[in-house]
This record gives structure tokens, sequence and C-alpha cells, in this order.
């Protein structure tokens, strides 16, 4: 069990909020983007992302955002609805904002980099107007994306659907999700990212991410449980803290805490791990599992992502991620992810 209460009475399971795009993949890899001549097109963004994969395991999913009025947003929607996630609340630009854009550079399994088109980009335009109250009261977990703070009105979108979620007891789940190139400086970052994790039930991020979101408060602060405790004082129930390829840590308000290391994997890229391992967490979390079996299904999720060239059409269904940990324990033995 966990330390978290989700309410059965709610219809809907999931719903996120925040950037969808379309990724554009390098199909030659192992090569820079220079030299790259063929991508392949997939649903981007890691609240979208995080959305699909909630959806492959199984759970009612909606989303709340923005696309443009032309065939990248059409495909973005029937991609949604092919995979039975609610496009009510995704709503279809009118001004002439363009879809996002990222072309993915994949020099080695290790050596990978985004290349990003974010100007005037429809995902930023949510409107406060936009977020529907009774969307947000009938869903059990509202995600938010850290990107979709960095520029108004999306920034001011998201702070109210966080204040209905609070409102009417839906569990609020804060990806740090930042994205440099998305903010002006690191001091306005971390002013955002903060009043959001304050607010915030579950909070997930690297370390080098609740760096910047602590450079005001707790600035050099390199010590896990010293951030876990800091926004356990605000509303945090379970907070975790990634380490890349040394693993990661959840710590629970109670004083608990849970590693976790990942799995290994023939990795193919180093982007997209983050959203299935964060939809699995939540997944695991919602199923009432143990903190330890959470962080193994999302572990697992992640080192699936990794070894795959996309990242939304990747996402694992539950009896796959079954297979594959049953599969890694049987090479590498019962404790190959724990430490």
């Amino acid at each position: 069990m966990n330390n978290l209460v989700f309410n059965e009475k709610k219809k809907r399971d999931f719903i996120a909020i925040g950037r969808i795009g379309v990724d554009l993949n390098a199909n030659e890899i192992h090569r820079p983007m220079e030299e790259t001549e063929t991508f392949t097109k997939y649903v981007g963004g890691s609240p979208a992302n995080i959305s699909i994969g909630m959806a492959r395991l199984g759970m009612d999913t909606g989303f709340i955002g923005k696309v443009s009025e032309d065939q990248f947003g059409n495909y973005i929607l029937n991609y949604f609805e092919q995979d039975g996630i609610d496009t009510s609340n995704i709503v279809i630009d009118q001004e002439g904002a363009m879809t996002g854009l990222a072309f993915t550079e994949i020099k080695s399994p290790t050596d990978c980099s985004i290349l990003m088109y974010r100007d005037n980009v429809a995902d930023l335009k949510i409107d406060p107007q936009d977020i529907d109250e009774e969307y947000i009261r009938n869903s059990k977990v509202l995600q938010v994306s850290g990107t979709a703070l960095s520029k108004s009105p999306s920034r001011e979108a998201v702070f109210l659907a966080i204040d209905y979620a609070r409102k009417h007891d839906t569990v609020v789940v804060f990806d740090i999700d930042y994205r440099p190139y998305s903010w002006r400086s690191e001091e306005e970052t971390a002013i955002y990212y903060s009043l959001a994790a304050e607010k915030s039930d579950v909070i997930i991020g690297s370390r080098e991410e609740f760096n910047i979101v602590e450079s005001l408060t707790m600035p050099k602060n390199e010590n896990d449980q010293a951030t876990a405790q800091h926004w356990f004082d605000y509303n945090a129930q379970i907070v975790v803290v990634k380490h890349g390829k040394e693993g990661s840590t959840a710590y629970t308000k109670e004083g608990e805490s849970y590693d976790i290391k990942p799995f290994p994997v023939e990795v193919v890229k180093t982007f997209g791990g983050g959203d299935a391992y964060a939809s699995a967490f939540i997944y695991g979390l919602m199923q009432n599992w143990d903190i330890d079996k959470c962080l193994e299904f999302g572990s697992a999720s992640a080192a699936m992502l990794v070894a795959s060239h996309s990242c939304s059409d990747a996402m694992p269904t539950v009896e796959e991620i079954e297979v594959f940990i049953k599969e890694k324990k049987e090479e590498y033995g019962e404790r190959v992810a724990s430490t």
C-alpha cells in the first residue's frame, strides 16, 4: 500500500494538462542531425506521452490542451482517439498557432539531442477560460508538466487547473519536465515551479531538475532527503528523485524511502524513458501497490522505452511490462532492479 487516497467515485482515472506536439525521430541513427535524411513522425510532449502510457495501461484517460488547426493538429487528435483518450477538453486553436515540433538526433545510445521548434505553439495558448472545473472534479488524478508553466496564458490555465484539483480532492502529480529553452531565466523557472510543487501531492524529477526548482530557497542542496522534506512541509505525500543510470528513490511523508536501479537493456536513445516511468509509477499508485512495486513497474517501462525508437508508439501495456520484468529477473536474478 501507499499513502495516497484516490476518490473511487470519480468517473475518470487520469487527466493531464500541458505540452502536446509532434516528434520527428531520426531514422538514420548513430550520426549527427546534419547527416540525417529521414524521420518518423510520432505524437510527442511529456504529458501527452504520459497520457498515452496511462491509456495503454488500461486507465480511463483524458487530456486538457490546445492543438493547431491543421494536419498536425488533426493527427494528434486522431492518435489520441484511437488510443481511447478523451479529447473533449482539447481546444483547436483559431488564431494561427502552430504545433510544436521536436527533431531528435541519435548520435549514440548516450549522445542524443532534441532540436525544438517552439515559437507561437498552440499548447502554450491554452487559456484559463478553456479549463472546465467539472472535468477536473470528475477525475481522480491531474498530472501537470512543468513546461506548461513557462509562458502565459498556459501558466495561468495550469494554476487554475491545480486550484480546481485541490478544491475537488483530485490528486495532483507534478512532473517537473524542465526544458531550459522554454524559460527566460532559472530564477523565473524556480518561482513558478515552486508554486506548482507546493500544491502537488506527488512530485517527480531528476536531481538536476530539483536543483533548478530549489535554486532560490535551497541553493546548492544535493541532499535528496532534504529535498523531499522541504516539499512534505507543503502538500506532497510522495517525492521521487531520479539519478539517471544510477536509479531513483521515492520518499514518503511517513519517513520511508525506496530505491530502484534501471533494468539492463540495449539502449537506443536517452529520451522518453521518464515519461514511461511516470505513467507506470502513477498506475501502480492508483492500484494501491506498495511503493517499491510502483518503482519497479516504472523502471521497467522506462527501460522498454529507451530501448525503442519511439516514445508514444512504444508505451507498453500492463502485460508487456509484466513479461519484461519476469524475463529480466529470469536472466539477471530476482533483485535485478533493486539496491
